[in-house]
């Protein structure tokens, strides 16, 4: 048994030499942090007129990287903040596959500017009267962002928002 300890102790300390030293974790800079994020946002816009372009879609992008089509049936006033706004909607990932859709028995209604929303859609309301149809194609980052929903919209997923505005009012 003496012998079979000392072989151990022995060996021990040539095992431990064996081992793989790991490198300390390294922190990127806020830089980099912001050129990933930017790479990140060029690709979404890129993968989006790819789509636009294969299904030869008319649409137009806003500042914040939504592309938009809306087809107006009025001439009233947009929805401004602080409104409510109900709307019919489907929304689906850019593959096609159908995340969530409603009926005028369930509209999503929000009141504008109050969050509770993607932020994507705050945008969207925004540009909206009452009885337009339109569609919204969202990049993550005015989605659901890095995490999805945790139900059925992935992580980093790009969604179009088709939508029927049922009403907007002010309470």
């Amino acid at each position: 048994m003496k012998k079979i300890i000392s072989l151990l102790f022995l060996f021990l300390p040539i095992l431990a030499g064996c081992q793989e030293k790991k490198k300390p974790a390294t922190r990127l800079t806020m830089d980099e942090l912001i050129e990933i994020n930017r790479q990140l946002v060029n690709d979404d816009d890129a993968r989006i007129k790819t789509y636009i372009d294969e299904k030869k879609l008319q649409m137009q992008r806003t500042e914040t990287g939504m592309w938009y089509n809306i087809q107006s049936k009025k001439k009233t006033p947009t929805a401004a903040t602080g409104q409510i706004i109900s709307l019919k909607y489907n929304v689906s990932l850019l593959d096609g596959t159908a995340c969530y859709a409603s009926d005028k028995k369930n509209p999503r209604t929000f009141r504008i500017g109050q969050g509770g929303v993607e932020s994507g859609l705050e945008e969207a309301a925004l540009m909206l009267r009452k009885g337009d149809k339109a569609t919204f194609i969202m990049p993550p980052h005015l989605a659901y962002g890095l995490t999805g929903d945790n139900n059925r919209i992935p992580p980093r997923a790009t969604i179009i928002y088709e939508v029927e505005v049922l009403d907007v009012r002010e309470r």
